[in-house]
């Protein structure tokens, strides 16, 4: 009998501290969340250098390397159009803390695509976050990438065109 009740004390201790690991994992859990969450905020870039008033701006930004510039196949990439004329600000809300890159377009035809002459050079306006530099094809990601710790930051992106 007596074995039998340490069997049962010693169970139901074990019980007892898997219950009390799971209680401290979930709250610790909620408290990565919570401060996710508070640590979220907004992006804003002014745009300088806009040649015209014509078509919009299309903005991405990511954090993926293998998709940048064009974001397309990062479904946790930010995207945003604002029209070219007027003030010439955007902004991402809700970014969590991370590093990222920003690529903008000035598609002053507005038909969704960077047009090119000779079928390589641009003929809109582009730039990219850290005024990265165009040699011979787009910025790496590592010329463009910044840090992003939350809250709200401010840049500034320069347009450029070479046609």
């Amino acid at each position: 009998m007596k074995a039998i009740g340490a069997v049962l004390i010693g169970a139901t201790a074990a019980l007892m501290a898997v219950a009390a690991t799971t209680q401290v994992s979930a709250a610790a859990n909620e408290a990565q969340a919570r401060q996710a969450k508070a640590a979220k905020g907004a992006i804003t870039i002014s745009i300088t250098g806009i040649r015209s008033d014509k078509g919009v701006i299309r903005a991405c930004m990511t954090g993926n390397e293998d998709t940048f510039p064009r974001c397309r196949k990062d479904p946790a990439s930010h995207h945003t159009v604002v029209s070219a004329d007027g003030t010439l600000t955007l902004t991402f809300a809700d970014v969590v803390p991370g590093r990222y890159a920003i690529a903008l377009l000035h598609d002053e035809n507005d038909n969704g695509k960077a047009d090119r002459a000779l079928g390589m050079m641009p003929k809109e306006g582009f730039g990219f976050s850290r005024d990265a530099k165009v040699r011979m094809g787009p910025p790496k990601f590592a010329d463009a990438v910044f840090s992003y710790s939350g809250g709200d930051q401010k840049l500034a992106i320069k347009m450029r065109y070479l046609l």
